[in-house]
């Protein structure tokens, strides 16, 4: 079995300017990080402080999790804004 890596695909109008397919995949990675963005900020104003964890570190508790989930879901959308500013 072969992997490859998901690209979405270019076709070149009449007009030599590049369009972008993007299947439901593409948009599917797109929707990761700002759901996480949104979990993030909706645990942090509104949601019940972790009991168990909240005392241990600064850094443990749902919301840094949904921050860096949101960080590492980011790639699409730098993907995507480097290619649009690249022509």
């Amino acid at each position: 079995m072969v992997m490859t890596t998901h690209c979405p695909k270019l076709d070149v109008d009449a007009r030599s300017t590049v369009i972008t397919k993007m299947s439901a995949a593409d948009w599917l990675s797109l929707a990761a990080a700002p759901t996480f963005a949104i979990m993030a900020l909706l645990t942090a104003v509104g949601g019940a402080p972790d009991m168990l964890c909240s005392a241990a570190s600064p850094l443990a508790g749902m919301v840094p999790m949904y921050v860096l989930m949101t960080a590492f879901h980011s790639g699409p959308w730098l993907k995507l804004i480097a290619r649009r500013r690249s022509g």
